[in-house]
């Protein structure tokens, strides 16, 4: 890691995401906003928003990230190594085959085939390593060590705070009259850049399975403690613990933290593509979740935003 958590928040600042977001913008979409209305859904309220980060190269908001670390550190010859559920992997791979680098990405055996397709598709050497994202990054970490690889990791990096910070800059952008942003968490390092960005100025709620309570589990330690692990959304929101940069940033500026079952995920995967034709993964569906379940209810005049952060997987079980 670049920093210790003690002094993360006067790196991760908004000056330094705008600067890595000005400088990987010619590599990342400006993805869209589909405004629906959320009685098409069966929710009281009036309009919605839904930032579309699902429709990012790579399929997930995760791009942002790995451009921000390729192009502000120094690669080796060896290249770069990333341990990931798949959506980093996929990101870091597609970063990779852009820049010209060689990439080699290790991935637990709970990673879809949709995520481990694509991984190959962009030419990395693609490595499975144990049953959860925790073995995966053990190996990951071993091969840097004596490879001289640079590691790449997912979340608790300063350099991928700063990149997914940029996407809170293009959500202001976009809807600057929201008053509350709902996101997915697993590691925490979506989440920690964008509520970095916000500084409090935007009700930022985390939405975790209850599989895999990492966040919850550490506000309520007042530290990143272990959690459980599984749960439907296991490849891409389930780390053992969240990461010592983002925690934090969490503290100070995460209202809300909120956690939604197995089924209620699997529920707004099947909503939002029969009512919004969005094909979606589990944890981008996540935040969605929270919402359509009742675990979070918003206030009648509230202004509503959720970021649909991914969609590697199949729309085949939707129905």
């Amino acid at each position: 890691m670049s920093q210790t958590p003690a002094v993360t928040q006067d790196v991760i600042t908004p000056a330094r995401i705008s600067q890595i977001y000005d400088l990987v913008r010619p590599h990342v979409r400006h993805t869209p906003v589909l405004r629906v209305d959320m009685a098409d859904f069966g929710l009281a309220g009036g309009a919605l928003d839904l930032k579309l980060e699902c429709l990012q190269h790579s399929g997930s908001f995760k791009a942002r990230g790995a451009f921000a670390n390729l192009m502000t550190r120094k690669v080796p010859q060896a290249g770069v190594v990333a341990a990931s559920g798949g959506n980093h992997g996929a990101a870091v791979a597609y970063a990779a085959m852009r820049l010209g680098v060689k990439a080699t990405i290790f991935v637990p055996s709970v990673s879809p085939q949709a995520k481990l397709d694509r991984i190959r598709s962009y030419g990395a050497e693609l490595v499975v390593a144990g049953d959860l994202y925790a073995d995966a990054l053990a190996a990951s970490r071993e091969l840097a060590q004596t490879s001289g690889a640079l590691q790449v990791h997912a979340y608790d990096q300063v350099e991928t705070l700063l990149g997914q910070g940029g996407l809170g800059r293009e959500i202001e952008i976009d809807l600057p009259e929201i008053d509350t942003l709902m996101v997915a968490v697993g590691g925490g390092g979506l989440i920690g850049g964008i509520a970095a960005w916000f500084e409090g100025r935007v009700k930022v709620i985390a939405v975790e399975p209850e599989a895999a309570p990492t966040l919850n589990h550490a506000l309520s330690a007042g530290r990143p403690v272990d959690a459980p692990a599984g749960g439907v959304a296991a490849d891409s929101l389930a780390p053992r613990q969240v990461g010592q940069l983002m925690f934090p940033i969490a503290q100070a500026h995460v209202a809300q933290s909120v956690l939604v079952s197995d089924d209620a995920i699997r529920a707004a995967q099947t909503a939002l593509w029969r009512h919004a034709q969005l094909v979606t993964e589990p944890g981008g569906a996540a935040a969605f979740a929270a919402l359509l379940s009742g675990r979070y209810v918003p206030a009648p005049s509230e202004r509503i935003a959720v970021l649909v952060c991914g969609a590697n997987t199949t729309a085949v079980h939707f129905g």
